[in-house]
């Protein structure tokens, strides 16, 4: 009887490792919860592009819009990507005050947009002038003086856009003065609406863009940044009419989703469940093996009864869940978080895509990437740890000794972008050029410490990260098909001639530990 006990507890094991094609052979379980996980992708899919292209519409029209507010109120604004806008003397930043002004004062009559003014209690919304500097301090750099008071204060004055203004009347009401002056800063609120999503059966969104125009004097260097910064908020237009359109395809977005999240949670549920019963049938496993062989099962082989692959539909589950959710909201016009609901869905639809892998393993000649992944993730983690100490090393030597030579290495995002992307060979002769010769040591160090860079990243570090995966990648081509079981588990269920087709796995019932979905198990 207690061989049979062992011969029973043996084939529960080996059910609980099949795939479902194996159940479907031992025990005629249809793989009706695979068939539920390709239809999630298709759908997980389908709502990921239908949101992308409105997102895609959504942001074009904010980008448009803020360069549109760019060359109205930037005097002399030219499309630069390199070379940031400026002013120089005091002239001009009084001049550029007032053009930002006069150009708010007349806006309707000069934008091709939809644009207007914002309302506040039934008036006009006012633009604000503030300027930002030092409270009660003295510089006079011809004697080397100075008193500084830290402190920050602010004054504004408010223009209403009925009322045309002057630059004579706006120099009078401001006064700078440019030593103390920390930044000038212009608020103004317009409004919009969002048309082009009629064409795409969506109704259109009112957009409200907080703009503050910022004359940037931070650094005192006698450069004025200017920039134009944009808060949007967008929401639900408050009365619209547009012909021949109806709230059915809202109600069918809507339903869709909906239909997603459904799906999702089910699939979450019976993946929790095959996880929950994994467990369970661990602990199963070490009490049996401390009763009958008195032997511990050590930490790997427990962790061979928690499905990966479980784990990572179940994130990817709640995250589609959460993200449809926020979707729901967005296409109702309650919430506006597209970048949350961007973030929530496309990782989602990311590990969704992964978790394809895991079927195309079912086939033993797809399944060498996912051996070898598995086989070379330790030494790949361990192998980029300590390459990771040397790249920081680099990173914040070329920080500190290039940073206020060369603009790659100007401030510490810069330089890890530069050094990876110099892994790769991108931009190599460039990254050369660009350093500036002010200081002929500060020039040869950097020939020193790029040449030494790239030979040691490049012909020495990437060659041993591929040799790593090169060479777990051969040993499981040549040698996966003769190898044995290594672990207790392996060679406990190998002791077991059954087949999935043997009379073994035909009983009326299933074990308690295998009502795992088909979708998770293997």
């Amino acid at each position: 009887m207690e061989a049979d006990a062992v011969q029973d507890f043996r084939r529960r094991l080996k059910y609980f490792f099949m795939n479902p094609c194996e159940k479907y052979r031992a025990r005629g379980r249809r793989p009706w919860k695979l068939a539920l996980q390709i239809v999630k992708i298709v759908l997980i899919s389908a709502q990921l592009v239908s949101f992308g292209l409105s997102n895609e519409m959504v942001v074009t029209f904010t980008e448009e819009n803020l360069m549109t507010l760019r060359h109205l109120f930037l005097k002399g604004y030219e499309d630069q990507r390199q070379r940031s806008y400026a002013v120089y003397t005091k002239a001009d930043v009084y001049e550029h005050i007032g053009h930002v002004v006069s150009r708010y004062v007349h806006l309707p009559k000069l934008t091709l947009g939809n644009l207007d003014y914002e309302r506040l209690d039934g008036a006009q919304a006012p633009l604000l002038v503030c300027q930002v500097l030092y409270s009660n301090s003295s510089i006079d750099p011809e004697n080397e003086t100075f008193h500084l008071d830290p402190h920050v204060d602010t004054d504004c004055i408010s223009i209403n856009p009925p009322h045309s203004i002057h630059n004579d009347s706006l120099l009078s009401e401001l006064s700078l003065d440019f030593r103390r002056l920390l930044s000038v800063n212009i608020y103004l609120s317009l409004k919009t609406i969002n048309l082009q999503t009629v064409r795409h059966h969506e109704l259109p969104d009112c957009y409200d863009f907080h703009i503050m125009i910022v004359f940037d004097n931070r650094a005192h260097s006698g450069r004025i940044k200017v920039s134009v910064e944009s808060n949007v908020r967008i929401y639900q237009c408050r009365n619209w009419d547009v012909e021949g359109s109806s709230e059915e395809n809202d109600y069918m977005l809507v339903s869709f989703d909906a239909g997603v999240i459904v799906a999702c949670f089910v699939s979450l549920v019976l993946c929790t469940r095959s996880v929950i019963s994994g467990v369970r049938l661990q602990f199963e496993f070490h009490a049996f093996f401390l009763t009958h062989y008195h032997k511990s099962v050590t930490w790997s082989e427990r962790m061979e009864f928690v499905n990966g692959w479980c784990i990572l539909i179940i994130v990817s589950d709640t995250l589609t869940i959460a993200g449809s959710a926020l979707k729901i909201g967005i296409q109702t016009k309650f919430l506006t978080n597209y970048d949350v609901c961007s973030i929530l869905l496309g990782t989602a639809t990311m590990l969704v895509w992964v978790g394809v892998i895991r079927y195309l393993g079912f086939f033993k000649k797809y399944n060498i990437l996912i051996l070898t992944l598995r086989a070379a993730l330790p030494n790949v983690v361990r192998f980029c740890c300590c390459a990771a100490m040397i790249y920081l090393g680099y990173c914040f030597c070329g920080w500190i000794v290039l940073g206020p030579y060369h603009d790659k290495f100007r401030t510490l995002g810069k330089v890890t972008a530069c050094l990876f992307s110099l892994i790769n060979g991108d931009d190599m002769y460039g990254t050369f050029l660009k350093m500036r010769d002010k200081s002929y040591v500060v020039w040869l160090f950097s020939r020193l410490y790029l040449y030494s860079y790239i030979c040691f990243f490049i012909y020495l570090v990437l060659s041993l990260f591929i040799a790593l995966i090169t060479d777990t990648y051969e040993t499981i081509k040549h040698h996966q098909p003769d190898k044995s079981p290594v672990s207790q588990l392996q060679v406990f269920m190998g002791e077991s001639g059954d087949q999935p087709e043997s009379e073994g796995f035909q009983g009326d019932g299933e074990p308690a530990s295998c009502c795992l979905p088909s979708c998770c198990s293997g």
